[in-house]
């Protein structure tokens, strides 16, 4: 019985560990892998920077997006050298909470390209990498210069009369194509009018402002989704 567990223990230390010791980590291995990684990390940070001109723009994101593609690509091939090492990972890596919020749907975009160079050229295919950098260039730049509908804007109309909405609407129609009443909110001596529609000029604005009763009159750009 005592020649079993031993001859199963042999079995499975000698064969089943070391089956999965597939790749010895060499330095000049290393440090190939994470300088292309980081060349074409270094590209998806000037793509970012060109394609995020129109908008908001964060220098600290796109220096962590460098940051993400080294980091995982180091993870993949220190995983790949033991199955201890990548177990130990696994079990590290779970506890780890991302607690930062990515509003803009095209940073995580950027952020999924960059953990992905990471993983592929971390596991030895940098062509794949390339491959899929020069697509998705295409594809975002392509996508980019579609022209996009106009967003609506929000006109506030605040005013004395409780009529007012009456004399106002037919100016505001006048103006724009699509408008419509979104908030109503009135007091015992004043009203406050919501009005969504489309993109106008400040011509509007001044002919709402010489009508009696109306005290101010603001035209906000709206930023959130567009609308037909």
């Amino acid at each position: 019985m005592n020649h079993l567990v031993i001859t199963f223990s042999d079995i499975f230390k000698k064969s089943f560990l070391n089956s999965w010791s597939t790749q010895q980590l060499t330095l000049s291995s290393v440090v190939i892998c994470l300088f292309v990684t980081m060349l074409i990390a270094l590209y998806i940070f000037l793509l970012y920077r060109i394609v995020t001109r129109k908008t908001f723009y964060s220098k600290n994101f796109n220096i962590s997006l460098v940051g993400v593609a080294l980091i995982t690509a180091a993870i993949i091939v220190t995983i790949q050298s033991n199955i201890v090492i990548s177990l130990g990972m696994v079990g590290a890596l779970s506890i780890v909470r991302f607690r930062t919020a990515v509003k803009n749907p095209l940073d995580l975009m950027f952020l999924f390209w960059a953990i992905s160079i990471g993983i592929i050229c971390g596991a030895g295919h940098s062509l794949y990498a390339v491959i899929l950098s020069v697509v998705l260039t295409i594809a975002v730049l392509l996508l980019d210069r579609i022209p996009t509908i106009k967003s609506p804007m929000i006109l506030i109309v605040n005013a004395s009369n409780l009529d007012i909405e009456q004399q106002i609407m037919p100016l505001v129609k006048q103006s724009s194509k699509h408008a419509q009443v979104k908030a109503r909110n009135m007091t015992a001596d004043s009203v406050s009018l919501t009005i969504e529609l489309n993109a106008t000029d400040g011509q509007l604005v001044r002919q709402l402002q010489g009508i009696d009763g109306v005290t101010s009159v603001s035209l906000i750009a709206h930023n959130g989704e567009t609308s037909l």
